[in-house]
């Protein structure tokens, strides 16, 4: 275990699923990013989760400096939760593979872990790459994240105390699991008088890599957006099986290889 002078202020935790392509870039861009505005005497770290990947996304990251930690079942929620559960930082930044942040984001979200009123942030998003019609789809949900405080899972910092009080993100839901993680965590920063924010100026990089326009592609793409907030609903009815079942079948969109 590091010493109180080498442990990591914060941890940063990156859900991977056949991410061999990207994912070398990612911690390239996020390293970066970071090592601009970190203050001194700060430190953090790479957590990998490598989620049942069948490429090699665990090798490439751990060359790229990444402690590496597995989980078997293909599911988002999990994976975050298993990453965060090695984390020995203080805070915790989940960033998705495919998503980076600017230097100026980061340099606000340091701000954010140095205010004690503050238990957490997300973030806009701009879309790198792709179509036209993917971009103008991802980025409409910015006045919605402004507006109401939430945010999309790509980028989201909380307190790891926090994050281990609510029990993290849902292992019920393989869709908006980040909305139902944002609400509880807002609830149980509201008791002890911390607020969680949504950074503006300064949007987080995503690509655009989903834009695929063939048609079964489309069709997937509104399968999943109608089933999403269903599922969402009814996660505390359904049994596993059948959210399993609805992984593969209505929400492939976002659960498949090289999407």
């Amino acid at each position: 275990m590091p010493s109180e002078l080498t442990k990591p202020r914060f941890s940063i935790v990156i859900p991977a699923y056949n991410e061999e392509k990207g994912l070398a870039g990612t911690l390239r861009s996020i390293r970066t990013a970071v090592d601009l505005v970190l203050p001194d005497g700060w430190a953090y770290e790479f957590i990998v989760c490598n989620n049942h990947s069948t490429d090699h996304t665990a090798g490439i990251a751990a060359r790229n400096g990444a402690r590496v930690i597995h989980e078997a079942v293909q599911q988002i929620s999990r994976a975050r939760n298993t990453g965060a559960g090695i984390a020995q930082g203080q805070w915790l930044l989940f960033i998705d593979a495919d998503t980076y942040p600017g230097p100026e984001l980061m340099r606000e979200v340091i701000s954010v872990m140095e205010n004690n009123a503050l238990i957490g942030c997300g973030a806009t998003v701009q879309i790198v790459g792709g179509s036209l019609f993917n971009k103008l789809r991802m980025e409409r949900m910015n006045p919605f994240f402004r507006l109401f405080g939430f945010c999309g899972g790509a980028f989201l910092l909380c307190q790891r105390e926090a994050f281990q009080a609510i029990g993290g993100f849902s292992d019920k839901l393989f869709a908006y699991e980040e909305l139902d993680f944002v609400r509880r965590l807002r609830k149980y920063g509201r008791r002890g008088g911390r607020e969680f924010v949504i950074l503006h100026k300064h949007p987080v990089f995503t690509s655009g890599r989903k834009a695929d326009q063939r048609f079964l592609s489309i069709f997937n793409l509104l399968l999943a957006g109608f089933a999403a907030p269903v599922l969402f609903l009814l996660s505390n009815l359904l049994p596993g099986r059948i959210r399993i079942w609805a992984r593969d079948n209505l929400l492939k969109y976002w659960y498949r290889p090289g999407r």
